[in-house]
């Protein structure tokens, strides 16, 4: 698999990195950041690669590009793809329906990025994102750390700077099939949100700017869900997006902390998935738009066949004022974690 992955891209060299901690192994490619594999022992130990993903580079290149990787400059969706800031309007690439996606068309998970540390258990990266690039003010250095820690967690950890005013929103799109990669739909998973509240949609799945309660809602995750009993539901915020596809608002003592924010539990297996995170949003995404891919090991993709847990800004946030703010200032740091952790159960 090594050989598959050293190409030139660019003029730069791309590489898999392998980590372990002796229960967890994964393995990241510095193409756009994306994690390759990602392999869980189950309740009887028994280990299989949970996250979606391709076994050569090539296919990272011309298939799914969001497999694995870390969007940016901005994550998630800015409806019509523009905003203020500091009195001039940014005009960015619309390339999702009617709105900005994840940065645009050549965003982070396109980019080639730089290896700054490696060892058995961390990897670092950074990339130099310069004034202007997709229509993004501020020359941005970005740095993210991967940590496979002896408490069974996969740590994320997200640096900028920045020499101009600028917006950012980091999130890593992992997606998970709690079963393996490949064995079927993620409907039988069990989903957790730690919210009281989401932020609703529009009909392009940008949100309207409102915060709204999840009580006495089909949003209300606050117990354990089986994702089959939601996600076929007449609901115009499941519908806009042919299944989850939604932003909620993490409940914590105080913005910034580390919180928890969701689990998630595959029966079969016994897997379980927590997520914590530093950051005001996790954004569900249940695969709607996968479509009849050939993944690792030869095995099929298909429509649902995976579930992203996003920790992240509040999608649109540079246009509402009653969003945390995504803005990043000269001489302030950006700075978030989310950690995945697992276990059995």
């Amino acid at each position: 698999m090594q050989t598959e992955f050293e190409k030139i891209i660019d003029g730069q060299n791309v590489a898999l990195y392998h980590l372990h901690n002796g229960e967890i192994e994964m393995t990241v490619t510095n193409y756009g950041a994306k994690i390759v594999s990602l392999i869980v022992p189950d309740k009887n130990g028994n280990r299989e690669d949970i996250v979606l993903g391709f076994d050569n580079i090539d296919d990272y290149l011309t298939k799914e590009p969001f497999f694995g990787a870390v969007c940016g400059r901005f994550a998630n969706r800015i409806k019509k793809g523009n905003f203020e800031l500091e009195g001039k309007t940014y005009q960015l690439a619309v390339n999702n329906g009617a709105n900005h996606l994840h940065g645009g068309i050549k965003g982070f998970n396109d980019a080639i990025w730089t290896v700054e540390m490696a060892d058995d258990s961390q990897l670092s990266l950074s990339y130099f994102s310069e004034d202007g690039e997709e229509g993004y003010p501020g020359n941005l250095n970005v740095t993210v750390t991967y940590e496979l820690t002896k408490e069974k967690e996969l740590k994320i950890h997200y640096q900028a700077t920045t020499d101009k005013t600028t917006i950012i929103n980091l999130c890593q799109h992992s997606f998970f099939n709690l079963k393996g990669a490949g064995n079927g739909n993620i409907e039988d998973h069990e989903l957790m949100v730690n919210a009281d509240y989401y932020t609703p949609l529009d009909e392009t799945q940008a949100p309207i700017g409102e915060i709204r309660v999840v009580d006495k809602t089909l949003m209300d995750f606050r117990t354990p869900v089986k994702v089959s009993e939601r996600i076929n539901a007449d609901f115009d915020q499941f519908t806009f997006g042919r299944g989850i596809d939604n932003n909620w608002v993490v409940k914590k003592p105080q913005a910034h902390d580390l919180a928890f924010a969701a689990s998630l539990h595959e029966p079969q297996s016994g897997r379980l998935m927590e997520v914590f995170t530093t950051q005001p949003g996790i954004q569900v995404y249940s695969g709607n738009w996968i479509e009849n891919h050939v993944g690792k090991y030869g095995k099929k993709y298909d429509v649902r066949y995976a579930i992203c847990l996003e920790t992240q800004g509040f999608p649109c946030s540079p246009n509402y004022a009653q969003f945390p703010s995504p803005v990043l200032h000269p001489g302030e740091n950006y700075d978030e974690t989310c950690i995945y952790k697992f276990s059995v159960k």
